[in-house]
């Protein structure tokens, strides 16, 4: 719900600040800064370019906020893709020799995720922490055991002292809400 609660409230400012608001650009700045300074940093490597292209960031959210649309793309992610292709043009810029027509990148592929991939699996983990944190104990303790650290039916029922059964309609109810917080 937090998680939510602030991809919302990002959201929001987002949008006052395409109308123009100052302060709401102030607010996107102090929640969003960190992040989008480190998908920087990752492509440009270099902590002064990257303060540089984060300012054009900025720059460019602030004349092209009209244009977000929280039903496209989560505010963070629409960052991060402004963040990115402001570095890669930086990087293009400076170093033209390093870059090849793209062909030639398929035969070098760097197998770490991108800057986006990660904030993206850190907000699902966040998620994923916040509706856990909402199931009763030993629900949550039954679906950690068992999807996180491999324990089978059987041996988290004789832990639990329970029958199979019920440590079987346990874990089935706690995904069924674990499914429902998810999908909101």
């Amino acid at each position: 719900m937090e998680l939510e609660r602030r991809r919302q409230a990002l959201s929001d400012a987002l949008q006052r600040v395409g109308q123009g608001d100052a302060a709401a650009l102030k607010d996107v700045y102090d929640r969003t800064s960190a992040k989008l300074f480190g998908v920087c940093l990752r492509i440009l490597g270099e902590p002064s370019e990257s303060e540089d292209v984060l300012q054009e960031v900025y720059v460019t959210v602030w004349r092209r906020a009209g244009g977000f649309d929280p039903a496209r793309a989560s505010p963070i992610t629409w960052l991060a893709a402004i963040a990115r292709n402001r570095s890669i043009d930086r990087a293009r810029a400076a170093h033209p020799e390093r870059y090849r027509p793209i062909e030639q990148g398929l035969a070098v592929a760097d197998a770490a995720p991108s800057a986006q991939v990660n904030l993206e699996n850190e907000e699902d983990r966040q998620r994923l922490a916040h509706c856990l944190g909402g199931l009763d104990e030993p629900q949550q303790s039954a679906i950690k055991s068992a999807f996180l650290d491999g324990c089978t039916y059987e041996a988290l029922a004789r832990e639990a002292g329970v029958p199979l059964g019920t440590m079987k309609s346990w874990i089935r109810r706690a995904l069924l809400k674990l499914r429902v917080c998810l999908e909101r």
